[in-house]
């Protein structure tokens, strides 16, 4: 395993240094109280600047020497996690490397409640990530001196998770297959002393999981399933599944090449997965946490699944494949299956499945999907207020005999126009009706990069789905 993966920047300083630098958040209603008492050198510089504290306009103070004096931020109110990520994101660009790297900066927090002051230590460490496990990087970054109020327990949990995340999704396939992602897997487990149960190559048809079995018996990279149990058994019972496609070729319904070129990032459900995981652990949330990741390469080899296949399922449906660049659903299939098994209190699966969704909702939003409406609607006011959104799509039933295969149960496409559906309704199959359940069809990567976000592989749900299972279960 890379072992880049769990290295993770530091943002953060336990003591400030000699120079330590203020951060004053300011909102255009406190900014004209806090400007009477500046110096004239200050209120002209300002005045020139047009600076006004308006949200994420910035301004780096100097006397009349040039000296820094502080840095002037505009928020919102309340704080939103992403005015910090642009505060860092503006020293880091305006000032130079070398002095970033022996000085240090304090937000000051006057004016700041206790959940402000955590989402801007949040925000802040989001700016130090980076991507270097193949290409150095040693520009400085802006280091935060940590506020002794603040839970530091949470704001490491909060902003480490969003790395490894990152991070699995950014790594290569050549070093990111099914064993390493394993390997990923069994370092959380260990780090958190949760169990962890693998089930490997022929022993997936022994044991009845056939669809990822077939996903991934093209490749020499064998197949496993991936089954992560912590927490006390008496609490609720909360199962996450992850899409842990390492590679998807398309198959032998093989991609062009314009569309097979991120493909490392199809494994971006099993990311997810594993970084909520992280937090609930981190956290000790009360719930019974089980995690189901199928890690597969989807290959063209001799072994390959072919188009027009009639394969099995743990659930004793029969699957046409009516195209072999659909294998996601299979493999999380197998997964939801078994997940149900144990009746889970909440089911919540995460995969890069559709083209359609993106075609729908863009780049940043997943498509969220529930056979509970009520649950839906709550998460997705949870995404708005956690800046993680999400957007309800309906599992439409009408469309369900677009799926129907004449010599299968059910065909692995559908033959109409709504392809995001379809994917959920193939899901809907394996689910018992009694089971709470809540789909995530995402692109798991930053299509343009922003501040805190990077271009590259993306957190995108994360945050909201967390929230939804701490506000539910509690902590």
């Amino acid at each position: 395993m890379n072992k880049y993966i769990f290295d993770f920047a530091k943002p953060y300083l336990d003591k400030p240094r000699a120079n330590d630098v203020p951060v004053i958040p300011l909102t255009e209603k406190t900014f004209d109280k806090w400007l009477k008492d500046q110096t004239d050198y200050a209120k002209n510089a300002l005045h020139e600047a047009s600076f006004a504290a308006k949200p994420r306009q910035h301004y780096i103070l100097r006397d009349a020497s040039g000296t820094i004096q502080a840095v002037l931020t505009g928020v919102h109110t309340p704080v939103k996690y992403n005015d910090f990520a642009h505060t860092a994101e503006h020293i880091r660009v305006g000032l130079d490397s070398k002095f970033l790297k022996e000085c240090s900066f304090s937000i000051a927090r006057e004016h700041l409640t206790a959940e402000d002051l955590l989402r801007a230590h949040i925000g802040w460490g989001w700016v130090s990530y980076r991507f270097t496990a193949y290409k150095k990087d040693d520009r400085g970054l802006p280091q935060l001196t940590f506020s002794k109020t603040v839970d530091r327990v949470r704001v490491g949990a909060l902003v480490e998770s969003i790395y490894m995340t990152r991070n699995l999704i950014n790594t290569p396939a050549n070093d990111m297959g099914p064993a390493e992602l394993e390997d990923a897997a069994r370092f959380v487990a260990k780090k958190f002393n949760a169990k962890i149960k693998v089930t490997l190559d022929e022993e997936l048809l022994k044991q009845n999981f056939p669809m990822i079995y077939a996903v991934g018996n093209g490749s020499y990279r064998r197949p496993r399933l991936l089954d992560i149990t912590w927490g006390n058994k008496k609490h609720p019972k909360v199962t996450l599944v992850g899409k842990g496609v390492c590679f998807d070729t398309g198959g032998l319904d093989i991609k062009p090449a314009q569309f097979m070129l991120l493909m490392k990032k199809d494994m971006g459900g099993a990311a997810h997965a594993l970084g909520i995981a992280w937090l609930i652990m981190a956290l000790e949330l009360p719930v019974r946490l089980r995690v189901l990741i199928p890690a597969v390469e989807n290959s063209t080899g001799g072994n390959a699944f072919r188009p027009l296949d009639i394969i099995n399922s743990r659930k004793g449906l029969t699957v046409e494949i009516g195209d072999t660049d659909a294998e996601g659903r299979l493999v999380v299939g197998d997964c939801l299956t078994l997940a149900c098994e144990e009746k889970p209190d909440l089911l919540i699966d995460f995969a890069t499945l559709t083209g359609a969704a993106r075609a729908a909702l863009g780049y940043d939003i997943p498509a969220l999907f529930s056979n509970n409406d009520k649950t839906a609607e709550a998460l997705k006011k949870i995404s708005m207020e956690y800046e993680d959104p999400l957007w309800p799509l309906p599992i439409w039933d009408a469309y369900r005999k677009e799926l129907d295969s004449q010599v299968a149960d059910i065909n692995n496409v559908g033959t109409g126009k709504a392809g995001a559906i379809h994917g959920a309704l193939f899901l809907k199959e394996f689910i018992t009706p009694e089971t709470e359940w809540i789909h995530l069809d995402m692109y798991a990567w930053e299509q343009f990069g922003r501040p805190g976000r990077p271009r590259g592989g993306a957190d995108t749900g994360l945050r909201a789905v967390f929230a939804l299972i701490e506000k539910r279960y509690g902590g």
